[in-house]
């Protein structure tokens, strides 16, 4: 991440490797039957602040899409989020692994034990990374 980029967020980012359900509130329209249709799938986060979540799919949403995350913390309940998808990113794989590819996810709101939940899991100490040499 440029020092540019990590100047403009607002919120810590952590990385993290963790199971997230993804699911639409608002219908989409499946083009071949014109018929609505809500989405829901498991993936995995890649990194977690207090204001959102980058979640690594290969069928990314687009942005705008409004959608309910499930975050499965690693001790407890999962935690639950209404958000926006902010971007999208699409990169093509041939082993069918989404590598590079997911969305950026914006919470929009939460509980307050929920946000709590979070904020700890956040303050716990880690180990800086190591720098990839790629």
């Amino acid at each position: 991440m440029s020092e540019n980029t990590s100047k403009r967020r607002r919120h810590k980012r952590i990385a993290v490797h963790m199971p997230v359900r993804v699911s639409t509130i608002d219908a989409e329209t499946d083009p071949r039957t014109g018929r609505p249709y809500f989405r829901a799938t498991r993936e995995y986060c890649a990194n977690l602040s207090r204001g959102g979540v980058f979640i690594r799919t290969a069928d990314p949403l687009s942005p705008g899409r409004r959608v309910l995350v499930e975050i499965h913390m690693p001790e407890g309940d999962p935690i639950e989020a209404v958000g926006r998808v902010a971007w999208s990113k699409t990169v093509l794989a041939t082993s069918g692994d989404p590598g590079d590819s997911g969305v950026g996810v914006e919470f929009l709101g939460t509980s307050g034990d929920q946000l709590t939940v979070l904020a700890n899991y956040l303050e716990i100490p880690r180990e800086p990374e190591e720098p990839s040499e790629e």
